[in-house]
């Protein structure tokens, strides 16, 4: 049984490295809701403006940048936040690869923006269809606090 949804933000962006930093921020605002570390929203920051990034460079490329938006749903429960990334561009053709630290389509790019979704998220999935696009959803278990 899902829980409630205690906030929910979506944002629609333009494909641009310039929004990137934007949705880190957003993301860190509506972590700022949650009993969170300092250092767990800086790792949900991190965690997220990758997931945009990719989305930008590898999802559509820089080519036709007005035509491509990438949207951020970030979604607030009692017990976990989520994050969820979509783009309508490429699309990974082998979404177990990609997930591979080091793998990356680039070869001036270090491949690791999987490895740190995975590393600072609790929970870390992928949909991706060739020439459709991809969502990436990250989940953050949100540990009641003992104090009150």
């Amino acid at each position: 049984m899902e829980t409630q949804v205690k906030n929910h933000i979506a944002l629609s962006m333009l494909s641009s490295s310039e929004n990137v930093a934007f949705a880190r921020a957003a993301a860190a605002s509506f972590a700022a809701q949650a009993d969170l570390t300092l250092s767990e929203i800086d790792e949900i920051k991190v965690a997220v403006s990758e997931a945009i990034s990719n989305a930008f460079i590898h999802g559509y490329g820089v080519d036709n940048v007005e035509q491509n938006y990438i949207e951020l749903s970030m979604q607030l429960y009692q017990d976990k936040l989520e994050f969820i990334i979509v783009d309508y561009g490429r699309g990974i053709a082998n979404v177990d690869e990609a997930r591979q630290p080091s793998y990356s389509t680039d070869p001036e790019r270090m491949g690791l923006g999987f490895a740190f979704m995975d590393s600072f998220m609790d929970k870390l999935e992928i949909v991706s269809k060739l020439g459709q696009g991809t969502t990436v959803k990250m989940t953050k278990i949100l540990v009641p606090s003992t104090e009150h």
